[in-house]
């Protein structure tokens, strides 16, 4: 009987795979992803040369000539991986199979692609990845920045990666929420705060006083992006965006651009958090610096 070319091949790079874990170990993971596209391709192969059932068939012979569950499942995960691995046509090396197997079950390839981008340029864990996929980062992204992503045709602006709506956690399970205690909730965990903002924020103070005529104002939280080398100002609002909030915030930012910013820094941009947004006092503001995004504590 003519042996099977396909399982031959496969058994033999798992074989092969086993061996590298054993002996180099640091490098496992990455051993993994690439044997895991190899069989997949060969499995693939295979289903079109003898049926999807030979999938079964193949599971069952792995796990009983390797001592381990070479499940249905996981074979199948392997040919998903080299689909996506066709498609893409670039992939890092600092992805391993536990990155990728995070992915697998998203079918847009854009979402697959925006991740990929997070773990290269932030060398995310796979705690980490799970956390933001978790937290839904790619779809509270807006409509615009999705499709400038997927077409690469603009280039990106410091607010295209603020979330909406912003997850602000409350760690401590404060019941009343007031401006205040808002901003204590954000300060608690200022981390996670600038990550839900996207790239390149960093905290500069809270309660920033500044002085406008004879009178001082407090900016809820001032920062300063890296990337895009500008001061950003936010505010916090506990219920519904209103037109003098714009007002506001307008003089925050002119007062900083003014006092603060040096000639060769970007004009400051304003954020208002709002706990609920409207798309009607936006549609008249003529300042496109100011960003308003809605927010939820959890």
């Amino acid at each position: 009987m003519e042996k099977d070319k396909y399982y031959e091949s496969i058994k033999e790079e798992i074989l092969n795979n086993e061996i590298t874990r054993r002996v180099k170990d640091y490098s496992k993971n990455r051993s993994d992803l690439n044997t895991y596209i190899k069989v997949g391709e060969l499995l693939k192969k295979a289903g079109k040369h003898y049926g999807e059932g030979i999938i079964k068939k193949y599971a069952e012979k792995l796990t009983n000539e390797f001592g381990k569950k070479y499940t249905i499942s996981l074979l199948y995960k392997t040919i998903q991986l080299y689909e996506i691995y066709e498609k893409v046509p670039t992939m890092s090396g600092i992805l391993s199979w536990s990155h990728w197997y995070e992915l697998l079950s998203m079918k847009n390839l854009d979402q697959v692609r925006y991740y990929i981008t997070l773990i290269e340029t932030q060398n995310l864990s796979v705690r980490e990845l799970r956390s933001r996929i978790k937290n839904k980062e790619y779809e509270r992204l807006d409509g615009k920045t999705k499709e400038n992503l997927k077409n690469q045709t603009e280039k990106q602006e410091i607010t295209d990666y603020i979330k909406d709506p912003i997850m602000i956690q409350n760690k401590n399970r404060y019941e009343e929420i007031s401006e205040k205690v808002l901003q204590r909730i954000i300060l608690e965990d200022i981390p996670s705060f600038l990550k839900e903002l996207g790239r390149g924020f960093t905290f500069i103070e809270n309660e920033y006083k500044i002085r406008i005529g004879n009178r001082y104002n407090y900016i809820d939280l001032l920062l300063y992006n890296i990337k895009y080398r500008c001061y950003v100002v936010i505010e916090l609002k506990l219920g519904e965006l209103k037109k003098e909030h714009i007002g506001q915030i307008q003089i925050y930012m002119n007062h900083i651009d003014k006092n603060l910013k040096s000639e060769d820094e970007e004009n400051t941009i304003g954020i208002i958090l709002a706990r609920k947004n409207n798309k009607y006092v936006m549609e008249y503001c003529s300042d496109n610096r100011i960003k308003t995004r809605e927010y939820l504590v959890l």
